[in-house]
């Protein structure tokens, strides 16, 4: 058998610098180009040794694990041990998600026949398998791993991201109250242009028992202020007079028209603080704000501006209180 060690040397090489890449990436860390390679080296390096029999005592649990310590050492350097661990953790995470990941697949595409060929049997009666994984083999699925990987990662954090600003939402007109998910978006600055107050934006179908379900399918596919005609002569619907026409400037569009609702009141319930307001409007949104339905109404940061109000004067009565 050939081994040619300079391959295996260059594929471990490219592997390792990949893995302490996506751990740099996970922890937020700041790396030099010249320490990722030098640790890749080092980890290699022990790779190679693996195929000379005077080091193979080098081949225990203890001697692969100061490797691994030293490797981190050098790639991230050493703050203070909390992050070295933390460090170490996210590198080996790392680690085993790439190896079960090509394991994984490896047996995936196998047939019945190759898996049992592969299983053996001690005179004692142990089991064991035979794993034989190509480098090709090995290094295209490791690349597809630790991408699949860090796009999970990345749509963690984007979940993450978005549930720290949503809060829970209850709107009341007369004997009817809608509950939903809202996002606070601290870019929205949308109000009547006459009365002033903020415009939160909601799914009209939301209100799929009050609204005809033709009207719900209008909304989507016509104007604004043709609806608003329509609505407005509509006998049959009883908030006629609740209804409003709020002028907005699309991105990237010219000036529309949204149709609102004057709620009799809107509760929001964010890290356990309550917040009321009745001088708000309700926009009707024909679509759907969010595609995993993760919120269903876009909160205006005005109406959050009373919690925080009160939060502060608790606080401030706290520390004269003390």
């Amino acid at each position: 058998m050939v081994v040619y060690l300079d391959l295996i040397f260059l594929m471990n090489l490219l592997i390792d610098a990949c893995l302490l890449l996506l751990t740099a990436w996970i922890r937020k860390q700041r790396v030099r180009a010249w320490r990722i390679m030098a640790s890749s080296a080092v980890g290699a390096a022990y790779v190679v040794m693996m195929f000379l029999p005077e080091l193979s005592f080098l081949f225990t649990f203890l001697i692969k694990f100061l490797f691994s310590v030293v490797m981190l050492w050098i790639a991230f350097g050493y703050a203070s041990l909390q992050n070295y661990l933390r460090n170490m953790g996210a590198f080996y995470m790392v680690n085993f998600a790439a190896a079960g990941g090509i394991l994984g697949i490896h047996y995936l595409l196998q047939n019945s026949g190759e898996v049992w060929s592969g299983i053996w049997y001690s005179a004692s009666g142990g089991l064991g398998f035979t794993l034989e994984v190509g480098s090709l083999f090995t290094l295209v699925v490791f690349f597809i791993v630790v991408l699949w990987f860090k796009m999970v990662v990345s749509s963690r954090r984007s979940l993450e991201r978005v549930a720290s600003c949503l809060a829970e939402v209850e709107v009341r007109i007369d004997d009817t109250t809608v509950y939903c998910t809202g996002l606070v978006d601290t870019g929205n600055q949308l109000k009547d242009p006459l009365t002033r107050w903020p415009v939160m934006v909601m799914e009209a179908s939301l209100w799929d028992q009050v609204l005809p379900e033709d009207w719900l399918a209008k909304l989507a596919a016509e104007q604004a202020d043709n609806l608003i005609m329509e609505w407005s002569d509509e006998e049959s619907f009883p908030w006629r007079d609740r209804l409003r026409l709020v002028p907005y400037r699309g991105i990237n569009k010219g000036s529309q028209f949204m149709i609102a609702l004057k709620p009799d009141e809107v509760s929001i319930i964010q890290g356990g603080r309550a917040t009321t307001a009745a001088r708000v409007l309700i926009g009707l949104d024909g679509g759907c704000l969010s595609a995993d339905a993760a919120y269903r109404a876009i909160i205006h940061p005005v109406l959050l501006e009373d919690s925080a109000a009160e939060a502060e004067g608790d606080y401030l009565a706290g520390t004269s209180g003390s």
